[in-house]
């Protein structure tokens, strides 16, 4: 007897990706039609500057499960983030960056992977196609955050995630920073979870620039992380 397909939430982060999130969002709805018996695909632009809110607008016209949201002021990649956790409404919430270089083909190996004994599935990048001061600094970074807090996933910066929504209807998320990713994972191991890694593939970023190798954006991550620290190890939140 063949089991039920599950329902599942699928949102994008957005910050000027017009060149690329159309068809991650067509990539999601054909993937989703195969895996999910209901299902959704949420897109949140945090005020991009370039057009990525007019191709999206044509967009919804056309896929009418294709659910957008604006926000009016930038409240970074852990705001974009919080908002779609917020909105997603079906049993498994799957995210990934809206830049491309991750392939959303790869979805269905994440459900496959969602047994009854798993609530949090985690990539692992198999190579990452990036600059190499942004591979030195991004494993650097992976490797002290990944025992400053005792992480149970190896590459906690992989955004590619399948996670069960009563999981993360037990947490609380606070960051607006890229220290989200880590508030997530150990928010959701405290919480009980229990995960699975598989390896995925990264691809180089074909459109655009990243916001976060930028100095004020590197300084408010880490501020974010300390805070973090504290917050999680001091003061128990």
């Amino acid at each position: 007897m063949q089991s039920r397909k599950p329902s599942i939430s699928v949102f994008f982060p957005c910050y000027n990706d017009e060149k690329v999130i159309v068809t991650l969002v067509e990539k999601a709805i054909n993937n989703l039609k195969k895996v999910a018996s209901d299902w959704e695909v949420i897109v949140i632009d945090d005020a991009s500057s370039d057009n990525s809110r007019e191709v999206l607008t044509q967009a919804a016209k056309k896929y009418r499960e294709l659910k957008l949201i604006f926000h009016p002021k930038n409240r970074g990649y852990g705001g974009a983030l919080k908002s779609g956790f917020k909105t997603a409404k079906y049993d498994l919430v799957f995210y990934t960056d809206g830049d491309g270089q991750y392939d959303v083909n790869e979805l269905p190996l994440l459900v496959s992977l969602m047994t009854r004994d798993v609530n949090f599935i985690n990539g692992i990048k198999m190579e990452r196609q990036d600059a190499q001061h942004r591979i030195f600094f991004g494993n650097l970074h992976k490797f002290f955050n990944r025992w400053l807090f005792w992480l149970p996933v190896y590459d906690v910066d992989c955004d590619f995630r399948l996670i069960r929504k009563s999981l993360l209807d037990k947490i609380k998320l606070n960051s607006n920073s890229g220290s989200i990713c880590i508030e997530l994972v150990k928010k959701a191991q405290r919480a009980g979870a229990k995960f699975r890694e598989v390896s995925v593939h990264h691809y180089e970023r074909k459109y655009g620039q990243s916001q976060f190798f930028r100095l004020d954006k590197i300084a408010s991550t880490y501020l974010d992380i300390a805070k973090l620290w504290l917050d999680l190890n001091v003061f128990g939140k």
